[in-house]
């Protein structure tokens, strides 16, 4: 049975576009997925059909018929998970380095939901879809580190919303490049797609949502630093796009940096991950050592 979710515009969403707004007030779903129910004629503004391009006025009703989630295409693969924790809820996964989380284009199989299907059959909520069942948050593939993991619908609505309000805790460690000359502080600057690179990310002021890391110098090593990032947000690439602006790209980030030979992707680890049960509203922290990759550069700064 489909979801129908019918929410009012304030004076402070007017001039918001339609895909934005939706996107924006329903955390588990995409702003790509919302153009597609828009597409579909899922999505009602008082009552008639709109385009995406549609910009909302204060007072108007917005209905979203969210779908069934269609059949699942990715198959289910016996792919080994190291799993943290595990209830009938929910589980919290440790992804290694390397692992995409979910299939797209050219990673259709080897990603965590083809393990998570087999692990978990049926057992995965369906909000966020055929491709991404049971994902509340993502990670990205040359990311490692820890991932929760909804169950059921419920489990997932409840979780989404934690997220949104920035009550749930995700701390990560990364290496990188460059002297702080502050050892603390916060990065609040807005992230939205990039104009003419598709597929980056980076600081704008158009098209953007607002975007906040909290960060921390654990050790600074000449021209490298271990640094302990916050987020409180959650936007794509938030960490290295952040860190990127401030002058200190994540070491061996090709996109937002530099490549650093020997090593494949950015040295950036998901290390702690906090929420409310979304069942029996008990707080669970789980944290990760730093896998080996991080550890042995760590080493290897140590030397220099």
């Amino acid at each position: 049975m489909n979801e129908n979710v019918l929410l009012t515009a304030s004076a402070e969403d007017a001039g918001i576009r339609i895909d934005k707004y939706i996107s924006d007030q329903i955390a588990e779903l995409t702003r790509s997925a919302v153009q597609g129910f828009i597409e579909k004629g899922l999505v009602l503004v008082n009552g008639k059909e709109v385009n995406k391009n549609c910009k909302l006025k204060a007072g108007d009703e917005v209905t979203v018929d969210i779908p069934e989630p269609e059949p699942m295409d990715a198959v289910p693969e016996n792919i080994p998970l190291e799993i943290v924790y595990e209830d009938d809820d929910l589980l919290v996964v440790n992804k290694p380095k390397g692992m995409v989380v979910h299939p797209a284009h050219g990673n259709y199989t080897g990603t965590l939901v083809n393990a998570l299907l087999y692990h978990c059959g049926e057992s995965l909520s369906g909000i966020n879809g055929v491709i991404r069942p049971g994902i509340v948050h993502r990670i990205d593939k040359n990311t490692s580190g820890l991932l929760i993991v909804a169950k059921n619908d419920a489990s997932h609505l409840k979780l989404a919303e934690q997220i949104k309000a920035h009550s749930f805790t995700r701390e990560y460690e990364a290496i990188a490049c460059g002297y702080f000359k502050e050892h603390e502080g916060t990065i609040d600057a807005p992230i939205g797609r990039h104009k003419t690179e598709r597929k980056k990310m980076c600081v704008t002021s158009e098209n953007s949502r607002n975007a906040v890391t909290h960060y921390s110098v654990i050790k600074q090593y000449g021209g490298y630093a271990h640094v302990r990032l916050r987020l409180e947000t959650g936007r794509t690439h938030q960490i290295r796009v952040h860190l990127s602006y401030i002058g200190h790209p994540v070491l061996g980030d090709e996109v937002y940096g530099k490549s650093y030979k020997g090593m494949e992707g950015q040295c950036l680890h998901a290390r702690k991950i906090g929420f409310i049960h979304p069942k029996t509203s008990e707080y669970m922290e789980f944290e990760s050592e730093l896998p080996d990759y991080f550890s042995a550069m760590l080493s290897k700064l140590e030397k220099m």
